[in-house]
């Protein structure tokens, strides 16, 4: 067997991380853990049901995966002992002992943003995924997510609709499947465009037990984790925990006092979490080099403009409930923006959210 075989195995192996692997071979060098014994591998840390994947592998899955990794050259496997493997990866408190990558490696290694959020957010909250994303890309950002419905594919498109934009897809499944099924297309231009990611083995199925326990490789890419929408019980908090946990940056973009679905965002805040009404607020925090395109010299004209777009959208608001989209419209302004800037009034007690959207508040 040669060690791309050895490695396989080790990674079908559950539970086997960077921790449990370095404990293992400080006990049996490398090349004798699979001529051991399983009671010499027990004895060196790992359980009997461990033991026993190493010395009877499945050989199907095995031969599987060599056979995925020999279709074609975007293919790659890459060992936690490979120079190829993310530096920040190794800073977390389980690193995966394998990474699965289609596309481009190198992408691993740059700087990251991490965006999550709802599988079901609103229009807005898709809007302000794309359109940050979009941004953050143009600046130099890679965007890493989950590929999964709402935020994640928002975020993973808006990088994309740029021209040279680059982003990261981490799967909680191995990528011989594409899941969810609807974002075939999407699966197939980050593999071409981007990188797929997985520390599964290609064959393995989409299991709902695997996609929290990948938060921590999107979040350990990256130097900071963006919440764009989340439930006050969403699995995005997970992401935002595991970045507080690895000491990097969390962002969370406020919604409206009285949408649940930035219920989730508004405790982040109260816990510390950056509140973040534009890029500019992300690329500040992180300290990012900008590539010399005169982004600098927006961010502060952006920055200059916020208090103005907010002042002057008031007088697009009524006393009769008004859509966020016409207001939008009046204003000539993206929604998102609107939506931060309503936020501001709204915390200000100058407006107020109401059903079909918001009105404008006369004091005395």
């Amino acid at each position: 067997m040669d060690d791309l075989y050895h490695w396989l195995t080790l990674a079908a192996v559950p539970g086997m991380d960077v921790v449990r692997f370095e404990s293992l071979c400080s006990a049996i060098p490398f090349q004798d853990i699979f001529r051991s014994s399983a009671a010499t591998l027990v004895a060196a840390g790992l359980t009997e049901s461990q033991a026993k994947r190493i010395q009877h592998p499945a050989i199907a899955i095995l031969e599987a995966s060599e056979r995925w990794l020999a279709n074609t050259l975007s293919c790659h496997a890459i060992n936690f002992l490979d120079p190829r493997y993310p530096p920040l990866l190794r800073e977390i408190k389980h690193p995966p002992l394998m990474l699965f990558v289609q596309g481009d490696c190198s992408l691993l290694a740059q700087p990251q943003l991490a965006v999550v959020g709802s599988r079901q957010p609103t229009a807005t909250g898709r809007e302000i995924a794309f359109d940050f994303s979009a941004d953050l890309a143009t600046q130099g950002l890679v965007i890493t997510s989950g590929l999964a419905r709402g935020i994640d594919a928002a975020a993973h498109q808006g990088a994309l609709s740029v021209a040279g934009g680059k982003t990261v897809a981490v799967c909680g499944h191995g990528l011989s499947h594409q899941y969810p099924w609807q974002h075939e297309e999407l699966f197939r231009k980050i593999a071409e465009q981007g990188a797929l990611v997985s520390e599964y083995l290609p064959p393995v199925e989409p299991q709902a037990r695997l996609f929290p326990i990948r938060n921590r490789i999107i979040v350990g890419l990256s130097l900071g984790t963006l919440v764009v929408e989340a439930a006050e019980k969403s699995g995005s908090l997970i992401s935002a925990n595991y970045a507080a946990e690895y000491n990097r940056e969390v962002f969370a973009v406020p919604g409206s006092i009285r949408s649940p679905q930035s219920a989730g965002c508004h405790q982040l805040i109260q816990q510390g979490a950056k509140l973040t009404r534009s890029t500019a607020d992300i690329l500040e925090e992180l300290a990012i080099d900008l590539p010399k395109s005169g982004c600098a010299a927006n961010i502060e004209k952006n920055n200059c403009q916020q208090d103005l777009f907010v002042t002057g959208l008031l007088s697009n608001v009524g006393d009769e409930a008004t859509a966020i989209d016409l207001i939008a419209a009046r204003a000539a302004m993206p929604v998102a923006d609107v939506t931060i800037a309503l936020l501001e009034l709204e915390l200000s007690g100058a407006v107020a959210a109401v059903p079909g959207g918001y009105i404008r508040v006369r004091r005395a």
